[in-house]
C-alpha cells in the first residue's frame, strides 16, 4: 500500500491493454510496475520513463514483499504460463485479469489454486493498434470494466479491483463470469467477425468498389485492422458463446434473404435494428449504492444490480 491509500500494482504484459493500464495506474498515483517478455516491448516502455523488466521472477518478488495487486495482462493462450509463474513465485498477492473472457481465465486460476484471492476483470476499451506503442493512459476514461461478481468472491480483493478500475476513469460493472462472455460474444465478439466478413466482402468487388466505399464500410470493418493473431485470441476462448450469437445472426440474415427475394423488402431486418441501435443510444447507467462488500448477500444483490445496468462509480 502506497503512503496515499493506493495498492501498488504489478501488470504483467504491456501491450496496449497492460501498458495503457500500467500508465493510467501511474498518472492516478500508484506505485506499478510491469513485466513483458519482449526486450523490444521492456527497451519501449523503459524509454517511455516506466519500470518493466523482463524478469518475471523478479516482477512477482516485488509483488510479495509489497502485497501488490497482480493484473494478468496477456492473451488467452498466455495465461496458464503467467499462473504457473504467480503459483510459484507470489501466491499470497491479489489476482485480477483484463483478458476478454472470463471463464476460461477462472477455471486457469482454479486449476492452480489461486482462486481465493482472484476476482476477474475486463475494461471494455481497446483499438486496432497493438504493443508499447499504442498505449494511451485515457484508453479507459468512461469505460464500461467488467468487475467479477461470482459466488465466493473475496470482498477485499473485490474493492482492490473496483478501486483500480475507477482510478483507471472507468466505471465498475458487476458481472459473473459465465454471464460477461455470453454478453462479449454479442457486443465485441461477433463485431470482429462480421467486421473480417465485411472486409472480405468489399475487397472481392475490387478497385471499384474499395474506392467508392466510405464511413459505413471503414466503421464496419475497423476492428478488422486489429492483427489475426489477436483476433483470435479475442474471440476463440469463447467460441460456445460466439457460436450460439453467430447461429442467432445467421438466422437473421437467411430470413432478410428471403425477404429480399420474395418481396423486395429489407423491412424487418432494418426496424428491428434501428430499434436496436436506438435502445443503446438512449441506454443510461444508473448508479449502485449501499451495498457494502462483504455484508450478507452483497454478491446477489450486485449480480442483479449488474444485470439490470447498474454501475459503481466510487467507492
Amino acid at each position: 500500500m502506497t503512503a496515499d491509500g493506493h495498492t501498488a500494482l504489478c501488470v504483467l504484459g504491456t501491450g496496449l491493454i497492460g501498458g495503457s493500464l500500467l500508465r493510467a495506474a501511474t498518472a492516478a498515483g500508484r506505485a506499478a510496475w510491469g513485466y513483458n517478455r519482449s526486450a523490444p516491448g521492456v527497451a519501449a516502455a523503459r524509454a517511455s520513463g516506466f519500470d518493466v523488466t523482463g524478469d518475471l521472477p523478479a516482477a512477482l518478488g516485488r509483488a510479495t514483499d509489497s502485497d501488490a495487486l497482480i493484473v494478468v495482462a496477456v492473451p488467452m493462450p498466455a495465461v496458464d504460463p503467467m499462473l504457473d509463474a504467480i503459483a510459484t513465485h507470489a501466491p499470497d498477492c491479489g489476482l485480477t485479469d483484463v483478458v476478454s473472457v472470463k471463464a476460461p481465465v477462472a477455471a486457469a486460476v482454479r486449476r492452480f489454486g489461486l482462486e481465493q484471492r482472484y476476482v476477474g476483470g475486463h475494461p471494455m476499451a481497446g483499438t486496432s493498434e497493438s504493443g508499447w506503442q499504442a498505449t494511451d493512459p485515457e484508453l479507459f476514461r468512461g469505460a464500461a470494466w467488467a468487475v467479477g461478481v461470482d459466488a465466493g468472491t473475496d470482498p477485499h480483493t473485490w474493492t482492490r479491483v473496483t478501486r483500480l478500475a475507477l482510478d483507471c476513469g472507468s466505471v465498475a460493472v458487476p458481472v459473473i463470469a459465465s454471464e460477461h462472455d455470453r454478453a462479449v460474444a454479442r457486443i465485441s465478439h461477433l463485431p470482429h467477425v462480421l467486421a473480417e466478413a465485411l472486409a472480405v466482402a468489399g475487397a472481392r468487388g475490387g478497385d471499384l468498389a474499395l474506392g467508392l466505399a466510405a464511413g459505413s464500410f471503414r466503421d464496419g470493418t475497423r476492428v478488422a485492422g486489429t492483427a489475426p493473431d489477436l483476433v483470435r485470441a479475442i474471440c476463440e476462448p469463447n467460441s460456445d458463446a460466439l457460436l450460439a450469437v453467430l447461429d442467432e445472426t445467421l438466422t437473421a440474415l437467411t430470413e432478410a434473404r428471403a425477404a429480399l427475394d420474395t418481396s423486395t423488402s429489407l423491412d424487418d431486418l432494418t426496424a428491428a435494428g434501428y430499434a436496436a441501435r436506438r435502445r443503446y443510444e438512449t441506454a443510461e447507467r444508473w448508479e449502485i449504492g449501499d451495498i457494502e462488500p462483504g455484508a450478507e448477500g452483497w454478491l446477489e444483490r450486485l449480480q442483479e444490480a449488474g444485470r439490470a445496468g447498474g454501475v459503481i462509480t466510487r467507492l
